[in-house]
């Protein structure tokens, strides 16, 4: 591995944030707040999963 692509930590980052916001949110009992760290997590996951397509497909993976 010779270059760490930061775009792909950034969206790492972002997913374990959301995860931990699930955790908070089952622990304050906010239905609310885990709607919305479930849809922000399958955004940013989707973000990384497009992204990373378009690194393949341009070779730079």
């Amino acid at each position: 591995m010779k270059n760490i692509k930061w775009v792909f930590v950034l969206y790492a980052v972002l997913a374990a944030a959301c995860i931990m916001a699930i955790g908070i949110a089952v622990s304050e009992k906010s239905l609310s707040l885990a709607a919305l760290s479930v849809t922000a997590w399958a955004v940013v996951m989707g973000m990384g999963f497009k992204t990373k397509k378009k690194y393949r497909e341009a070779g730079k993976l």
